[in-house]
């Protein structure tokens, strides 16, 4: 969702031209602008000669094309995946036909099939040729990355951190412009937090998130990120003071400045808060803690 994070720099860039960030590492942005991409999906380079991509971005051929390009003359190794909503991987099996690049992922999408789309959506399709877990090392020409599972806006999302130069890929667990959705029952708020925390036990100088520009101040950053979240979890509990509360009456009082079309992916976010806070005790639900649930004060 759209919020006013402090410290986010608006991007400089030209849609399919690469832009040189640091000595490893580039970028190339796709046009597919919207109200969960920001301006759209960034997919970076790592490395000089023998490279890997980093979400390869949706299927638009003229991306792809973009990709290539920048890549011209080298040669693509890896392609490394963050996570599986359309915006991210399903173009690393075009590129995966023009260069010959296998994937690493954690695995196929989450149980969300037939949940409401409040987002970019699942790209149930994509199964990554090498499955890795937290802690592995992908290593290539010249760089290396260490994986690091931060499962909450999905489960299978993993950022990518390069060893050389303390910088994380970051996909849509931290985002440059934005806090993220966080939509049950593949996203789950408990592990959102515990992955937040995780970020602040490392020692990152620099975050690459796939949507937005790079973040410097990375554990003010995630603690701004952390502090929003509670934010929200306290305006639940005042709400509910006030008696028994519906998830859209929440949404409407919470995110009353958001324009309403974003209040489906608000309610997803507010339902996997309130499933966080009845597991802790905090909150009630009249039965099942689900989107159509009424829920009060414990």
């Amino acid at each position: 969702m759209a919020y006013a994070i402090p410290f986010v720099r608006e991007l400089d860039f030209e849609y399919g031209e690469p832009a040189e960030l640091s000595p490893l590492v580039r970028r190339v942005i796709c046009n597919n602008p919207g109200g969960f991409t920001f301006h759209g999906t960034g997919t970076y380079i790592i490395g000089r000669g023998k490279v890997a991509i980093v979400d390869a971005g949706p299927l638009d051929e003229r991306h792809v094309e973009a990709v290539l390009r920048a890549v011209e003359g080298e040669t693509v190794t890896h392609q490394l995946i963050t996570h599986t909503h359309i915006d991210h991987s399903p173009a690393a099996r075009l590129i995966k036909d023009a260069t010959g690049a296998q994937t690493w992922g954690y695995g196929p999408h989450g149980g969300d099939r037939g949940g409401p789309k409040v987002e970019e959506g699942g790209d149930h399709d994509f199964a990554p040729d090498h499955v890795i877990r937290h802690g592995d090392i992908i290593e290539g020409d010249g760089w290396s990355v260490e994986a690091v599972h931060t499962p909450g806006h999905t489960s299978n999302h993993i950022c990518f951190g390069l060893r050389e130069e303390k910088a994380l890929f970051t996909g849509d667990h931290v985002m440059g412009w934005s806090t993220t959705v966080v939509s049950p029952p593949d996203g789950n708020m408990t592990d959102y937090f515990n992955s937040l925390d995780k970020l602040l036990e490392r020692d990152d100088q620099r975050y690459y998130p796939t949507h937005g520009a790079p973040i410097e101040n990375v554990h003010d950053f995630v603690r701004a990120y952390r502090a929003h979240r509670q934010l929200r979890e306290t305006q639940i509990l005042d709400l509910l003071k006030g008696g028994p509360r519906t998830i859209p009456e929440m949404v409407a009082t919470m995110y009353a400045d958001v324009p309403q079309n974003l209040h489906p992916a608000a309610a997803r976010s507010v339902l996997a808060h309130l499933i966080h806070m009845a597991h802790d005790g905090r909150v009630a639900a009249d039965g099942e803690a689900d989107a159509r649930a009424t829920y009060r004060a414990a």
